[in-house]
């Protein structure tokens, strides 16, 4: 279960909207290594394998998905939101439930998998919900993926001007110089 990190993405700055799309593929592949172990390590300790490869995905998460989260919250759609007003199949406000929905999924998951690594056990009761949980994360990010990369991402790619894409690429650049911020974990606890 060879988790690799740091790989180069296939798109740069200046292509915010490929950017989004690469990070679609790292969301896919560490989302499997959680929905993976959750099944294959049920009822028994996880191997030292097995953890490094969850660690490096919830460390995945709590960074590079924030991130992303961020990169379509606060640069992509606005800006959607101001030229497909009223387009059905745009729809900004259940993109960013989707999001605020695997927030949610994924502080459950994180708890349940700091809980599995620090004990060396998970009962059977909470390793059902870690497996009914990563499954259900696995289906919001297929028809979230799905939305934005058939409609959402073209779309944006058509209506939106060759000047505002480079101003998304410098908002994508400044957010990754940025000292990181609060995790997800961090915010609910404010709650």
């Amino acid at each position: 279960m060879a988790v690799q990190m740091g790989a180069e993405p296939d798109s740069g700055f200046d292509d915010p909207i490929g950017m989004l799309t690469d990070c679609h593929r790292r969301i896919e592949h560490f989302l499997q290594i959680l929905c993976l172990v959750a099944d294959r390590a049920a009822g028994r300790g996880m191997t030292d394998e097995e953890t490094g490869a969850v660690e490096a995905s919830l460390q995945y998460f709590r960074v590079g998905g924030q991130r992303h989260s961020a990169d379509e919250e606060e640069s992509l759609f606005p800006r959607l939101r101001t030229t497909c007003d009223g387009e059905k199949s745009c729809d900004i406000d259940g993109m960013e439930a989707d999001h605020q929905a695997a927030r949610d999924l994924h502080t459950g998951i994180e708890q349940l998998y700091e809980s599995w690594m620090k004990s060396g056990l998970l009962h059977e009761h909470d390793q059902e919900k870690l497996s009914s949980m990563t499954r259900q994360l696995e289906r919001l990010y297929l028809q979230h993926i799905r939305l934005e990369e058939q409609v959402v991402f073209p779309l944006a790619a058509r209506v939106l001007a060759a000047e505002t894409i480079a101003q998304m690429g410098e908002e994508f650049r400044t957010r990754r110089e940025q000292v990181s911020g609060p995790t997800y974990l961090d915010r609910r606890k404010e709650e």
